[in-house]
């Protein structure tokens, strides 16, 4: 059986053309895949029973259904467990923001990565992800809730460059005007740094928002936290990042997960300010989450507000992420990790 729903427009219509379907069909069946968001074959209502029948037969279309459904009492901040159609389970977060909704979705069931502060990678990595699923995230939640999502974020479950050709055939098809038409530019995509797919990716023309997982200023902090650093160095990291704001002309930004006594020292935000001052790049930091098998202490406000001055200060642009759903462990990896224990027992 063949995933229509991961086939973009020209390989939808040869399909269509394959089936001796005449081709206005192509449209109808894009419309209902990508801009409605269906999950059923069914529920196509302005295709004959007979071509419904035919497409059920060769075709299927990946479900994503709602597992676990939470909602924060602090900010509105929602959060799905979503069961994909083999049984394996994602997580995906919907944040309010004045602007409108954003999603952050996974792109793999686990991850490979063994970031050392990461609930993620806890239950271990199974498959990636299809398009047609990390879409599929998209539609539920929009469904549920009666929404328009405008932004999207890859930050959740997986690391997406580790899933490259799906995640780039899922941003082409979210920013079709045929489908949920998303700019690209309101799209932003977060690695640990796998250098080679991010030369890549400033080479596919699409101005999406690039994030890199940096979490330490030195080779010899990042490589405790991150193995991946054992690969890619953190001046090769950094060197690729900075390529890729020049040919795109897009602001990187990075990720610095502030764990206390590790990373979030003066020195250490002296250190970092002179690997990333002097090009167009923004820093988030991110208290560590509270995640039991890892044994993280994030750092206090004194020390988080000494850091970002710090930057500030020496040229580096650098906020404070504010953290959303405190209270439903919005973090994601938690939600799948503790689903995947009860179905062991």
């Amino acid at each position: 059986m063949i995933d229509i729903k991961s086939l973009n427009f020209d390989e939808l219509n040869n399909t269509v053309n394959a089936l001796n379907i005449p081709k206005f069909r192509t449209n109808q069946i894009y419309s209902w895949l990508h801009e409605k968001g269906v999950f059923s074959f069914d529920e196509m209502s302005n295709l004959s029973k007979e071509l419904r029948e035919r497409l059920k037969k060769n075709y299927f279309i990946p479900v994503v259904d709602i597992e676990e459904k939470y909602i924060s009492k602090i900010d509105e901040t929602i959060k799905y467990l979503f069961r994909l159609y083999d049984g394996e389970y994602v997580e995906a977060v919907i944040m309010k923001y004045k602007y409108g909704y954003t999603i952050c979705i996974s792109s793999q069931v686990g991850c490979k990565m063994g970031c050392k502060f990461c609930a993620s990678t806890l239950a271990g990595f199974k498959r990636n992800l299809l398009p047609a699923e990390m879409e599929g995230q998209i539609h539920k939640a929009q469904q549920d809730l009666g929404i328009r999502i405008s932004h999207i974020v890859l930050m959740g479950i997986g690391e997406p460059l580790d899933n490259y050709d799906n995640v780039v055939k899922f941003l082409r098809t979210v920013n079709d005007d045929r489908g949920l038409n998303i700019s690209l530019r309101d799209i932003t995509l977060s690695t640990c740094g796998i250098v080679p797919k991010i030369r890549d990716l400033m080479d596919e023309g699409m101005p999406i928002t690039l994030t890199l997982s940096l979490h330490a200023p030195n080779d010899e902090i990042r490589s405790r936290t991150m193995p991946i650093n054992d690969k890619w160095g953190i001046e090769e990291v950094i060197n690729a990042c900075k390529a890729y704001a020049e040919k795109t002309g897009r602001r990187v930004s990075f990720e610095y997960t502030l764990i206390s006594g590790v990373n979030d020292s003066k020195e250490c935000a002296v250190e970092l300010s002179s690997r990333l001052k002097g090009f167009p790049c923004h820093v988030n930091l991110i208290p560590v989450n509270d995640v039991k098998e890892r044994n993280n202490k994030p750092s206090d406000k004194k020390a988080i507000k000494q850091f970002q001055e710090t930057l500030c200060s020496l040229g580096v642009n650098a906020t404070t992420r504010r953290t959303l759903g405190s209270d439903i462990n919005a973090s994601c990896g938690q939600l799948r990790r503790r689903k995947n224990e009860v179905i062991s027992k």
